[in-house]
């Protein structure tokens, strides 16, 4: 169920990555993806939810001294595997697995300049 406000019960709702740099991540995450940023200083940037949703932001990046692989991995989806790799290449990031067939489709993970690692799937 939905609320007024676009948010789904016990539905993944916000999803924090701390990175090392704030200003590098944005830059990274904007060229890789095209993401854009509500601005709350030096220490925090939230993500902003593509247009299509009542909901504002779906996100945000956190300044930290370090970054620890190996949490829960997120996963993006594409429309254009090959592209997205190249894209992710181009803004800074490296690919550290793939791309790869799984059930369903193909994927690969990267980490960003901060050193977090994520995947993004597509089903061809």
């Amino acid at each position: 169920m939905t609320n007024s406000d676009g948010h789904r019960h016990h539905a993944i709702d916000y999803l924090e990555l701390t990175v090392t740099d704030l200003a590098a991540a944005q830059a990274f995450y904007a060229a890789a993806f095209g993401w854009t940023f509500n601005d709350y200083g030096p220490e925090y940037a939230g993500i902003r939810n593509p247009a299509g949703s009542d909901v504002l932001e779906v996100g945000g990046l956190a300044a930290g001294e370090s970054v620890t692989r190996g949490g829960p991995l997120v996963l993006l989806y594409s429309d254009d595997l090959d592209d997205s790799v190249e894209k992710v290449r181009a803004a800074g990031g490296e690919v550290v697995n793939g791309p790869y067939e799984f059930p369903g489709g193909r994927r690969f993970h990267f980490t960003d300049p901060s050193g977090n690692e994520l995947g993004v799937w597509a089903t061809s």
